[in-house]
């Protein structure tokens, strides 16, 4: 009964129009900010920061790129590791070859260039869907790993590709604990899930979902696919490429193009699946499950296992790891398409009927 919304009456279209139009939605969100920002720092370890949190931050980022284009759009992506490699890779140059480079304008640069990157590679959009564009966003991801292996300016003359930075700063204030990275992407994912929340409320997020539900009836109604399309592929590349920096200045530090795989590629698509397409809650409800799961199994599973007097090693259980996540995977595409983020909004809907029956 405390999900009510009895006595809440808009007055305007903007009010009826704002983001969280229920007053409980509203505090819930401050709520979680003033936790996120003020109590989780305080009580986190160094631990619980660099194995959950920051990548759980990073990866909820390039996991809302992603729902972008695979949710919004509907164009299958399977080249979103590329994308990543070509922000991180593109912010380091700025970084490294501009002298005194500030660090958020080289990472927003990075994600310009994973902009550009990804609108050559949408253009097969224009023509094929489904199956053939994944092949074809796939091809991204074999030209970004040739590209950064044998190109050797874009890795400063790296032998190897592997490229470093360090003494990161923001506004003066060092990036060098382990509270201040989490802040720092914390600040960058709260400022870009809010702009990409009202995005897809926008005209342009209308036409994004008028090409996914039947782009001839988009078309027959006056949208134009190609500029949809293309915008979908720009401002998702944009997001994972800002994402690709983060987890490479900030999560590794130091990298090489092995870790932009196309397994990261998988991985992010699984995120979106689990969380649920088409949903700014669900890249965050994917990234979280993603990035604590194999931490959880690791965890738990050994134990369980000796209880049964079941040995297992560690290659077994990367396997289970595997096994678990290709199973959860087939459940929701079969019982729940749409993720998470529907069962989070089912509840919702029941509460606010709570307890009269429907």
């Amino acid at each position: 009964m405390l999900y009510r919304e009895n006595g809440q009456f808009k007055t305007s279209y903007r009010a009826d129009q704002q983001i969280f139009p229920i007053l409980q939605d509203r505090l819930a969100i401050v709520l979680l900010l003033v936790v996120a920002y003020a109590v989780v720092p305080g009580l986190a370890s160094d631990y619980l920061f660099r194995a959950i949190l920051i990548p759980f931050l990073i990866m909820a980022l390039a996991a809302l790129g992603v729902n972008i284009l695979v949710g919004y759009c509907g164009q299958i992506s399977l080249g979103s590791g590329a994308f990543m490699a070509v922000g991180a890779y593109g912010a380091y140059n700025f970084f490294v070859r501009i002298p005194d480079m500030p660090l958020v304008p080289a990472i927003l640069l990075g994600g310009l260039c994973a902009t550009l990157f990804g609108i050559l590679f949408g253009l097969p959009s224009l023509r094929v869907k489904g199956l053939y564009l994944a092949v074809a966003t796939l091809a991204a991801q074999f030209f970004a790993d040739w590209m950064f292996l044998r190109i050797k300016w874009l890795v400063n003359d790296s032998p190897s590709g592997s490229v470093g930075v360090s003494g990161l700063q923001v506004f003066g204030l060092p990036l060098d604990s382990a509270a201040s990275k989490y802040w720092f992407c914390l600040v960058l994912l709260t400022v870009i899930s809010l702009l990409a929340k009202n995005l897809v409320r926008s005209a342009i997020g209308r036409e994004w979902m008028a090409i996914r539900d039947m782009d001839v009836a988009a078309a027959v109604i006056g949208i134009r696919p190609m500029y949809a399309k293309l915008s979908a592929f720009a401002v998702s590349s944009f997001i994972v490429g800002v994402a690709g920096a983060l987890w490479a200045f900030v999560y590794l530090g130091t990298w090489e193009p092995a870790a932009f795989s196309v397994d990261l590629s998988f991985r992010l698509l699984f995120m979106v699946i689990i969380g649920g397409l088409g949903s700014i809650m669900g890249a965050f409800f994917g990234a979280a499950f993603i990035v604590v799961l194999p931490i959880l199994l690791n965890q738990v599973l050994p134990s369980l296992l000796a209880l049964a007097g079941i040995p297992i090693s560690t290659a077994g259980l990367s396997h289970a790891e595997l096994m678990i996540f290709g199973a959860l995977i087939v459940w929701f595409l079969v019982v729940e398409p749409h993720g998470l983020a529907r069962l989070w909004s089912t509840g919702k809907q029941k509460l606010r009927l709570w307890p009269f029956p429907h």
